[in-house]
């Protein structure tokens, strides 16, 4: 009989499509069998048998554990590659100053469906639990901020399971490199609230919960009395806007908001750089592309305008410390 976490499992497993897909789905299998499999096999691991003899439970039990390890291991050193592969393909972005939307959301929230809106991809969408597995990265085009990549992510659920978030790191880590995060949200589940809960709760335990985030609430057309609009906070930056993905509702508002937000995450600094940081601090903004000039004063020191994005600069703070922040002359 299976478990919810077997359950979860199953489905998965039937949704994977692309190689990775599947190789995550079969180590988060292997992982949760590995636990059923030694609580399985507890009542004939005190079959001894007899002084300096081993009964067939044990035996039995250190074969499964044993080809249980190397599979595991195998399926590690596969998805190990494609993370190295992504992480290539993050810093090429990060270099060229592209700035990626990462759409997250609970299942069947109707991520994929925005996705092929904004896209045209064509990506796969279907009204059912975990439809995509696969991270689908796709560039657009917003005014006033240039080319950015969009990513659908899977769909996030309550109480993820421990074996999928490890499992599905390489495609989360899509949603913790994110400049922005497009929330989508269901509006027409009466759990919305709750459903919302439980993506603030994989955010946190994926250490993505400090990128900033664009509520979408989708589905307005199975509401009555909802138009598309833009909701903005007392600063008068934009917060949620609501959508139908299904019909192409609020799209163009959809993006003057994002534009918005990625045109207004940008930070400029001048930096006074002392020749003993000089090397790992330029080598570190020439990585990063975001050099605007560079010149050096009469004591040595390295005078260096800068531009990123401000979440690119929160983490270099959170990584250097209070080093950095002591540099700034402007």
């Amino acid at each position: 009989m299976l478990d919810r976490t077997g359950l979860i499992l199953d489905i998965f497993a039937q949704r994977a499509r692309t190689h990775e897909g599947k190789l995550q789905v079969e180590l988060a299998q292997l992982r949760h069998i590995s636990t059923r499999l030694i609580r399985g096999w507890t009542h004939l691991e005190r079959q001894k048998g007899g002084i300096g003899l081993r009964g067939p439970g044990e035996t039995q039990l250190e074969t499964d554990r044993r080809l249980l390890r190397d599979r595991i291991k195998a399926i590690l050193r596969r998805l190990e590659k494609v993370a190295k592969q992504r992480e290539q393909g993050r810093r090429a972005r990060s270099r060229a100053e592209i700035p990626t939307i990462s759409l997250v959301g609970y299942t069947n929230a109707g991520k994929s469906t925005l996705f092929n809106r904004i896209t045209e991809a064509g990506v796969y969408a279907a009204d059912q639990l975990f439809a995509t597995l696969d991270p689908t990265l796709r560039k657009i085009e917003l005014a006033d901020v240039g080319s950015a990549i969009l990513a659908d992510t899977v769909g996030f659920i309550r109480h993820l399971p421990h074996d999928l978030v490890a499992a599905f790191k390489a495609t989360l880590q899509e949603t913790q490199e994110a400049d922005i995060l497009l929330h989508v949200v269901d509006a027409s589940d009466e759990r919305f609230r709750e459903n919302i809960q439980a993506v603030h709760d994989v955010l946190e335990e994926i250490d993505a919960h400090e990128v900033p985030t664009l509520v979408v609430m989708n589905k307005i057309d199975n509401l009555d009395g909802q138009r598309p609009r833009i909701e903005r906070d007392d600063e008068g930056i934009p917060r949620t806007v609501w959508v139908s993905a299904m019909e192409g509702q609020g799209i163009e508002l959809l993006f003057d908001a994002l534009t918005e937000r990625l045109a207004s995450q940008m930070v400029q600094y001048q930096l006074r750089i002392p020749p003993q940081y000089q090397g790992r601090f330029r080598s570190t903004f020439f990585q990063m592309n975001c050099i605007q000039r560079e010149e050096y004063d009469p004591e040595g020191n390295l005078l260096i305008d800068i531009r990123m994005q401000q979440v690119d600069w929160s983490r270099l703070e959170k990584r250097e410390g209070a080093v950095l922040s002591g540099f700034i002359v402007t």
